[in-house]
């Protein structure tokens, strides 16, 4: 698994790209003393980005969730940074667009560690985890194809990691991952409760309290394990009986939106959108897990959020608070959302108002009635964070 980057830029396809081949390919890199950006995709179009200096790793970034590691690495190892995260544009503004396109979260260590804030061997260790993950998600992949890109783009230094190191780490948890036989279990993905009176009944009350609040399908299980400050096999493990039972599933959800966004772009102009402050949306269901859950996605990211238990008295709170969007639940006791949602098509002011359903069912029959009595959508639970961002994107042109 030879690699030669200085003869020619065409793409390179590897099968399987386990740890022999990972630690043989970056060895080759080595003698050729390569310097410049190294890019691997996947068959699913997924891509990591290595820069190395002189055949050794400076930095790595990309994979499904790059924005998500980067948080999870500052509260491991630079908590104290956490708190003035928002007054990040201030930072920034001392980077340039073109430096903040190339790897953004490597500039922004760089000038912490300029300004003190954050020590060098802090920096390293947020450099070294990275690299042990995607090196762990690497692994798990059937074929990727690399191309070279000779380039001196990081100019500073921070750390220099020998890749055989790194790669071995991160084989040996994925070793381990196998031999907890979940290895078909992607720690990318997040856990949400599908079955919360089964789960209630096969927990004792404060477990019950615990999962509610961790598993509302927003967080990954590698999120989780930094929040809980646990490995993330030992989370996974904890989780398998109730995932197994079917009452707790994992789910794909999107990375968190980069805070780079708006200095990549600056002086680009933008459209004006309406913010996401003035824009309240309304959950009616039965469930206070259901409306829990979409309360933590939605207010998390600026919206106004309004909760209703009570089917019967829907209407009447809908018309008081008047919500831009409402995700209405199909079965509740004493009414179900084809009658709700029936009556308030009737209203003028809801008539043009999206609708969308909730269901645990999601047959063709009850979209079907869904559709006659005025419902804009249909969306089955568990409801996740990138559900939610989907809908509200394609209604209200918003994202969360």
């Amino acid at each position: 698994m030879t690699a030669n980057p200085t003869k020619n830029n065409s793409p390179m396809t590897i099968r399987q790209f386990t740890a022999s081949k990972q630690i043989e390919f970056f060895e080759s890199l080595k003698q050729p003393r390569f310097s410049g950006q190294l890019t691997l995709t996947d068959n699913k179009g997924v891509t990591w980005t290595f820069y190395l200096y002189l055949g050794r790793i400076m930095y790595a970034t990309g994979g499904s969730h790059p924005v998500r590691r980067w948080r999870r690495n500052l509260a491991d190892y630079c908590p104290q940074v956490l708190p003035h995260l928002a007054d990040l544009q201030a930072d920034i503004s001392h980077i340039s667009a073109q430096e903040l396109r190339t790897c953004w979260e490597y500039k922004l260590l760089s000038l912490w560690i300029d300004q003190k804030r954050i020590t060098r061997e802090q920096a390293s260790s947020i450099i070294r985890s990275t690299v042990v993950e995607i090196m762990f998600d690497l692994a798990r992949t059937m074929e990727v194809s690399c191309e070279f890109k000779q380039d001196n783009l990081l100019s500073t230094r921070l750390i220099l990691i020998d890749a055989e190191q790194v790669i071995v780490e991160a084989d040996k948890i994925a070793q381990a991952w196998q031999n907890a036989k979940i290895a078909d279990r992607s720690p990318n993905m997040a856990p949400v409760i599908r079955q919360p009176e089964q789960l209630k009944q096969k927990t004792s009350p404060q477990v019950y309290q615990n999962l509610t609040k961790l598993l509302d399908g927003s967080h990954t299980l590698r999120d989780l394990a930094v929040r809980m400050k646990r490995d993330v096999l030992t989370v996974t493990r904890s989780l398998l009986p109730y995932l197994q039972l079917g009452l707790v599933q994992l789910v794909n959800i999107a990375d968190l939106p980069s805070p780079m966004i708006a200095q990549v772009n600056r002086g680009i102009p933008q459209p004006v959108v309406q913010s996401n402050q003035n824009i309240l949306i309304a959950c009616v269901d039965d469930s206070p897990l259901v409306c829990q859950t979409m309360e933590k996605i939605l207010t998390a990211n600026g919206y106004r959020f309004l909760g209703i238990n009570n089917g019967l008295r829907a209407i009447a709170t809908l018309l008081s608070r008047k919500p831009d969007l409402i995700f209405l639940d199909l079965i509740m006791p004493n009414t179900n959302g084809y009658e709700i949602c029936s009556q308030l098509r009737k209203l003028s002011f809801f008539r043009n108002t999206p609708i969308v359903i909730l269901t645990g069912n999601d047959g063709i029959i009850d979209r079907v009635r869904a559709k006659m009595v005025g419902s804009t959508d249909f969306i089955g639970k568990p409801v996740t964070a990138e559900i939610v961002q989907q809908t509200l994107q394609k209604h209200l042109g918003q994202k969360v």
